[in-house]
């Protein structure tokens, strides 16, 4: 079974078809219990920057630096962190993530419109966007975890793997294969205003697609296709609804961002 694509050519049309067509049974309400993922060419895989840190001829060159890179960010980050309380492994792998480090995470959103925004964002090259939906809920009922994303102090027990850490991840061989939505604290507020979240995998070395693929879940994705000659009507509709550099980057760079893009 292959991952379902939809093209869509305007920002109408793309909250048109990720609108449920029925209200929920219990709540009444038409909300989409997917997360979103935005995409630059829409024809490249879902890898995370761990997977494209050696390039992406081919990828996958690099993953053996994985604990490596998470040490040295853990030992160069330290005066920047708040000293005041401690630092769990996992929140710091999420940080060195949210901060650009190279690693397993894959970042999502709740927000159509924000993956939207990062699928649409000027690119040097040509190609087709899109923004990819995952239907997390079927992945945890695939594994046997719960319909809610895990909290970072849960990861373990849910996990099943008794004293699971990104070391032991690291270092593991042969894992038993998982896949799951992890929630992240809200370290700053881009995290909460992107309604961020991530997925974490058992495996390196593969694409998220094909991870799920080899699984028998591609039907938990869907790909929303936006060509490329729709692309700037889409980044017009963003900015006429208020999802642009300065909401979603809640800083001076943010609004910096936004002026130089409306203006150029």
């Amino acid at each position: 079974m292959s991952v379902r694509e939809i093209a869509v050519h305007s920002l109408g049309e793309f909250i048109d078809v990720v609108t449920p067509r029925e209200p929920d049974a219990t709540t009444g309400r038409r909300r989409d219990t997917g997360v979103y993922r935005g995409a630059s060419n829409a024809q490249r895989p879902l890898l995370t920057s761990l997977d494209r840190l050696g390039g992406m001829e081919p990828p996958f060159t690099k993953i053996g630096l994985e604990e490596h890179i998470l040490r040295n960010f853990i030992r160069y980050s330290r005066p920047h962190l708040d000293m005041q309380r401690t630092h769990d492994d996992w929140e710091l792998l999420v940080a060195a993530q949210h901060h650009g480090v190279p690693t397993r995470l894959l970042d999502w959103s709740y927000s159509p419109l924000v993956a939207a925004f990062f699928a649409t964002r000027p690119a040097a090259a040509g190609h087709d966007r899109a923004v990819w939906r995952l239907d997390w809920q079927r992945v945890h009922k695939n594994f046997g975890l719960p319909p809610l994303a895990l909290l970072i102090e849960h990861l373990a027990n849910q996990i099943g793997v008794k004293g699971l850490t990104p070391w032991t991840l690291f270092s593991e061989r042969n894992p038993k294969p998982f896949a799951c939505m992890l929630e992240p604290p809200s370290l700053d507020r881009r995290i909460a205003v992107q309604a961020a979240t991530f997925t974490l995998t058992s495996t390196v070395g593969q694409s998220f697609d094909d991870f799920l693929g080899e699984l028998g879940l591609s039907d938990a994705l869907t790909k929303y296709v936006i060509p490329l000659d729709a692309v700037p009507r889409f980044r017009d509709q963003l900015d006429l609804v208020g999802v642009d550099e300065r909401r979603l980057f809640p800083d001076l760079d943010g609004v910096a961002a936004a002026i130089q893009r409306y203006y150029a």
